[in-house]
């Protein structure tokens, strides 16, 4: 099933000096339950076009859909809350919220009753590996490889059924970087998320079932 797909996609911004042209004609279409990597190096325009696909800028060309749903014409705050999630490298998790309150806030922000917020965040923590150990820590107190099972928790407690991660593993260890990419990889082929990964790790992509090479803002698919 078709879930997120870009057509003849653009983005430009200018500097003090120039015109960039960051993402230039880009087609691709992602998949329910598919496991995604997109490639490049430094500047070749892969983190900008997975904020396009976020709907955290929008296309100076082209347009992304949403399940056929053209995404500018969307909520885009919305879209981000209950379909897509963006998980980053540094974690991004609230310093002074623990690890159970962090996977919390997006349910709260739905206005979902605490008690069942608090449960379903519990369940998540657990399913993403982690242990009761870690429920009442917060961020400092956490080694980075439970950061980002956090970050990953709290993603899929926002309900929906995307998954951006930019660089998920820049920042762990490879022993962590192997369990981070395995768990990406239940949660597209055993609960049906579309998981589409940023990297420059040629290992982390080798684990995906479809790769994407962005350079000078253009896009090939090499697997």
């Amino acid at each position: 099933m078709n879930i997120l797909r870009a057509d003849h996609v653009s983005y430009s911004y200018r500097t003090k000096y120039q015109k960039v042209d960051a993402v230039r004609d880009v087609s691709c279409t992602f998949e329910q339950g598919g496991f995604y990597a997109i490639i490049g190096e430094s500047g070749s325009g892969k983190s900008t076009f997975l904020s396009l696909l976020a709907g955290l800028d929008v296309p100076s060309e082209g347009e992304i859909y949403v399940q056929e749903q053209p995404l500018n014409q969307m909520d885009r705050d919305a879209y981000r809350l209950n379909q897509a999630s963006v998980v980053y490298q540094s974690f991004h998790l609230f310093p002074l919220l623990t690890a159970l309150e962090n996977v919390m806030l997006p349910m709260e922000f739905k206005k979902i009753r605490k008690k069942e917020a608090a449960d379903r965040a519990a369940k998540l923590l657990l399913r993403v590996g982690l242990t009761e150990r870690i429920f009442r820590q917060f961020p400092k107190m956490m080694s980075g490889g439970e950061q980002q099972r956090v970050a990953i928790a709290r993603a899929v407690a926002a309900g929906g059924e995307i998954i951006l991660a930019d660089e998920p593993t820049g920042n762990l260890d490879s022993e962590n970087e192997q369990k981070i990419v395995e768990l990406l990889k239940k949660l597209a082929h055993e609960d049906g998320y579309t998981v589409i990964v940023i990297t420059h790790n040629q290992k982390v992509a080798e684990e995906t079932d479809h790769v994407f090479r962005m350079s000078d803002g253009k896009m090939e698919q090499v697997r």
